[in-house]
């Protein structure tokens, strides 16, 4: 396939790819930049309409796999402050009395050595997720500037 192709294909191609890393600059930019350059070209080419679905699948999925590790480790966290809810925990219940507002905090009642593991090791996969995202994505672009196909791994399908 590598001898079809031409300039234009591979760099537009290396282009959909890249382009994810626009999400640093513009909020949802890795799916709106390579969502209109995918689309203004899927018809014309198919090695670029065969990336775009790539490059879109995988943001997709990253995307809901940090969805769904923030969701996990919300009782985590909360875990952390079992009175987070409890307003005299920071002094609130005095509240109208203002010359007796008195913050007080009790090593007790904070839980590290409980939730830290859990909270650390969904800490730990969030890193792991943005590190496979960067490495991922630049080897997507330059496989791709080369002319060869690239699947990314972990990848649901999406768009098909």
């Amino acid at each position: 396939m590598e001898s079809t192709l031409t300039k234009h294909e591979r760099n537009l191609s290396a282009l959909i790819h890249a382009s994810t890393f626009s999400k640093f600059f513009i909020p949802f930019g890795n799916f709106i930049i390579p969502l209109v350059l995918w689309t203004a070209n899927k018809k014309a080419y198919d090695y670029v309409d065969h990336n775009g679905k790539q490059a879109l699948n995988f943001q997709i999925s990253m995307l809901l796999y940090s969805i769904v590790l923030g969701a996990i480790s919300i009782p985590f966290f909360i875990g952390f402050f079992p009175d987070i809810f409890n307003l005299d925990f920071f002094g609130f219940d005095r509240l109208n009395s203002y010359n007796n507002l008195d913050f007080h905090f009790d090593s007790d009642n904070f839980m590290f050595g409980t939730w830290l593991l859990p909270l650390g090791i969904a800490g730990l996969a969030q890193g792991a997720l943005f590190v496979v995202n960067i490495v991922y994505t630049i080897l997507a672009t330059l496989r791709t500037n080369e002319g060869q196909l690239f699947k990314y791994p972990l990848t649901i399908k999406f768009i098909k």
